[in-house]
């Protein structure tokens, strides 16, 4: 259950975020989580998108620097002490975190965690083992019922 994360280099300039959206929204990719991490020169807009591939394509196509990069997503318990508890568990089957950002599901019972770590492929046969609910591509995109999958 990885998911492809497209990464937006982007120069700290007025419109570059606009334009960056409006040619997703222009290709009809449809974006589930976004986060953006910015220096004093540049940003990282980092995205989940319905179409990955395509958004690669277009974004380079549109002169954007474009990086894919595989992320798990985990439900976390929408509650204090939830995400406290998720990251123990990590800790404990030893899966380390280079980042981490948060989207909120339209259910609202759960909120969902994006993760990088060193060895995403290692850390979803760990965490398929583990307590902690995987979250798939449909449950991102919207089209299954909560826990689904």
């Amino acid at each position: 259950m990885l998911h492809k994360q497209i990464s937006v280099f982007i120069e700290n300039k007025r419109g570059r975020l606009a334009g960056i959206t409006k040619v997703l929204g222009d290709n009809g990719i449809d974006m589930s989580a976004l986060c953006i991490a910015d220096t004093a020169d540049y940003g990282i807009m980092r995205v989940i998108a319905d179409k990955p591939d395509l958004a690669e394509k277009v974004l380079k196509d549109a002169g954007y620097a474009v990086n894919i990069t595989e992320v798990i997503a985990i439900y976390v318990e929408d509650r204090p002490g939830g995400l406290a508890w998720a990251l123990s568990v990590l800790d404990e089957y030893e899966i380390n975190i280079e980042y981490m950002y948060h989207l909120i599901q339209k259910s609202g019972r759960k909120a969902v965690v994006i993760i990088r770590v060193d060895n995403p492929a290692a850390a979803v046969d760990k965490l398929k083992q583990s307590p902690l609910q995987l979250v798939t591509r449909k449950d991102l995109a919207g089209t299954a019922e909560e826990g689904d999958g």
